[in-house]
């Protein structure tokens, strides 16, 4: 029990990033690649007490699947670790969603190093990067909302192409309340337009193809027919 679990896509390296970890202070390394639901069930076995993950295990949404794990389980303190690139601005909801630390080798290998350090003695380390864009804005950004059941009825007719007025003949939904959910969407799974959001269902395994709809009520596509004075289209 205890010890730190660490979430990689990279299977090979398991026996390499464990002997790193634990030479550079962390205890009982164990390294995983499980995803989600399995997630859970091996942090309730082990019990550890640092979960880290790799900032690009979900890509743009591990922010917000970091989030969700930090709200099932409080108790053990959380990092994410990226080697490379990866958008400060993302990166930000990591520590706006309650994770305790963000550590980026784009920092440089001191500060690099600097932070896992700080985070195997139990301390709090933050990417000076991220730190300066939070800062950067008049208004601190709010963290990731939780995502509903209505919410996954509008991502999956975004998804699907479906236009605000259309999803809203399907839903029911006023303009403005499906404004607001496509902020809370966007905003929490730190997708920027529909490509992106088909991309971060895609990874979540949020929605999947049978569950998509393709021809919403009164479709046309272009170009569109010329009404004459009867109102018939000209053939």
């Amino acid at each position: 029990m205890g010890g730190t679990l660490f979430f990689t896509r990279a299977v090979l390296n398991h026996a390499h990033y464990k002997k790193r970890f634990e030479a550079l202070g962390f205890r009982d390394v164990t390294v995983s690649s499980l995803e989600k639901d399995a997630q859970y069930s091996q942090i309730r076995e082990l019990k550890p007490e640092l979960i880290m993950m790799s900032a690009r295990f979900y890509h743009s949404c591990t922010p917000f699947l970091m989030g969700e794990l930090h709200e099932k389980f409080p108790k053990p303190k959380m990092a994410a670790v990226v080697l490379g690139e990866y958008p400060d601005d993302i990166a930000m909801y990591f520590i706006l969603n309650g994770i305790n630390s963000y550590i980026t080798s784009f920092d440089g290998v001191d500060q690099f190093y600097k932070g896992l350090d700080e985070v195997a003695k139990g301390r709090k380390w933050v990417s000076p990067g991220v730190e300066k864009r939070i800062e950067l804005r008049r208004e601190k950004p709010d963290p990731a909302g939780r995502i509903t059941d209505r919410h996954l009825e509008v991502m999956r007719l975004i998804c699907s192409g479906f236009k605000d007025n259309e999803i809203g003949d399907v839903l029911a939904l006023s303009k403005r309340t499906i404004a607001r959910h496509k902020t809370t969407i966007f905003t929490s799974l730190n997708v920027r337009n529909p490509i992106e959001l088909v991309r971060a269902a895609l990874t979540l395994e949020i929605i999947r193809l049978e569950e998509l709809y393709f021809y919403p009520r009164g479709l046309t596509v272009n170009p569109l027919p010329e009404e004459n004075i009867l109102g018939r289209s000209n053939e």
